[in-house]
């Protein structure tokens, strides 16, 4: 039989090489037994050629049944492929046949392959390799004789790289495959395609068929289609039925075809939680180290001052202007660290300044004014700074929780846990 007629035969419609080349491959391999693992997006077409490599097949005259892997709940997939016994679970108030019993001498075609659960996975490549499964409940081995046809819209050997698939169960499927072309890489057959349903759609409906003009037919041509045959068939039908005018132009088309379409290039995905905190402890966290840093940048701006006298003068305006007025503001919201007084060093003979103050005012100390420094270290108990803040919070909203735990950006519960939690006296 030659591609032509078995196009006729079947309702395929088209001439792209890529289309030609998979239909001559399912006619070769139809004759055999051998496993065969059908690729392509969803809407292509992919049923149809499975269909043709049973009815080419010396098992045409026997069963053909087609399961939906993907449909299937992952609790019943094993009862529904390979049986099971009465009482095997809840609910099994008989003994059942499953798929690979019913069909035995016939072909199951599996759609969305690479939706089966990797348990029931495991059976599927006993039965492939040796004939044989076991009911669910069941001790006793079977023998079945059916001929498998997979579909998949996914990347398979990218879910066995993941470990979502198995693959030596892959590879025992893919001993031929076939690789359906999308319809946006078919743009000579769209309006083939396109003619044969409006066609279709106005017997069924006992209207006219539409035409394109020249402009609506190039649209049709570049749109990308990601819904493929199938999406181009649901147009076809809403423009032979809802469109007013018999010649349809492309701002007619354009009414009818979505106005975005899918973004098929690849994309970074963005990191989970952006711009959040998995909780309240990471904001403590965070509020700590961005004080220490600010107190590490105080440190440096009066090391700058005692190594250059000249910018006591400009330093003591920053600090009266800006750096009080943030000290004011953080203890607002956090509790203030305490930097450590800096002392002149012995040989120096300016004065310089302390981080102390009068009244707002910065104050220069002379060396018979400092006898000695200390050092205070900070503490960073995440611990003792939380129950701090939750106090802090408390006082400043004078006893109220609701505002102290929006204040604190935690729940209200989370607030009262807390409270048990650190023996804290509202």
């Amino acid at each position: 039989m030659d591609l032509q007629s078995i196009k006729n035969r079947f309702g395929i419609i088209g001439n792209a090489p890529a289309l030609n080349h998979a239909l001559n491959t399912a006619v070769q391999v139809a004759a055999t037994d051998l496993t065969v693992l059908i690729v392509g997006e969803s809407g292509v077409g992919k049923e149809a050629f499975s269909q043709i490599i049973h009815a080419l097949s010396s098992r045409k005259h026997n069963p053909f049944i087609a399961v939906n892997c993907g449909a299937i709940p992952e609790g019943t997939i094993d009862s529904e492929l390979f049986g099971h016994e009465k009482g095997a679970f809840t609910g099994a108030v008989d003994s059942r046949k499953g798929y690979f019993e019913t069909v035995s001498g016939g072909t199951l075609f599996m759609d969305e392959i690479g939706e089966m659960p990797l348990g029931t996975q495991a059976r599927l490549l006993r039965v492939l390799e040796t004939g044989e499964f076991i009911r669910v409940g069941s001790s006793k081995v079977q023998k079945t004789d059916v001929r498998v046809i997979a579909a998949t819209n996914r990347e398979l050997l990218e879910f066995t790289q993941k470990g979502r698939f198995r693959e030596d169960l892959y590879y025992r499927l893919s001993t031929v495959p076939i690789r359906v072309p999308a319809l946006r890489d078919r743009q000579e057959d769209i309006l083939l395609l396109f003619r044969k349903f409006v066609v279709d759609f106005a017997e069924r409906y006992k209207t006219t068929s539409v035409q394109l003009d020249e402009e609506a037919k190039n649209l049709l041509i570049h749109y990308p289609w990601p819904g493929n045959v199938r999406e181009l068939k649901n147009i076809a039908e809403q423009i032979s039925v809802l469109s007013p005018n018999q010649l349809v132009t492309a701002s007619d088309m354009r009414r009818f075809l979505p106005e975005k379409t899918v973004n098929r290039l690849p994309v970074l995905a963005a990191p989970a939680h952006t711009g959040e905190f998995a909780n309240e402890r990471e904001i403590l966290y965070k509020l700590f180290f961005d004080m220490k840093k600010d107190v590490t940048e105080l440190k440096k701006m009066f090391l700058d001052i005692l190594q250059n006298p000249s910018l006591v003068s400009s330093a003591a305006n920053y600090t009266r202007d800006s750096l009080m007025n943030d000290f004011h503001g953080a203890s607002e919201s956090a509790p203030m660290i305490s930097a450590p007084v800096m002392t002149q060093p012995a040989n120096a003979t300016q004065p310089f300044l302390s981080a102390g103050s009068n009244n707002g005012q910065a104050v220069l100390l002379h060396d018979d004014d400092i006898h000695h420094h200390e050092e205070v270290e900070e503490s960073l108990n995440i611990v003792d700074k939380e129950k701090e803040l939750i106090v802090k919070a408390l006082k400043k909203h004078k006893g109220k929780r609701r505002d102290a735990s929006l204040d604190l950006g935690i729940s209200e519960r989370t607030l009262y846990r807390k409270l048990k939690e650190y023996d804290i006296d509202e």
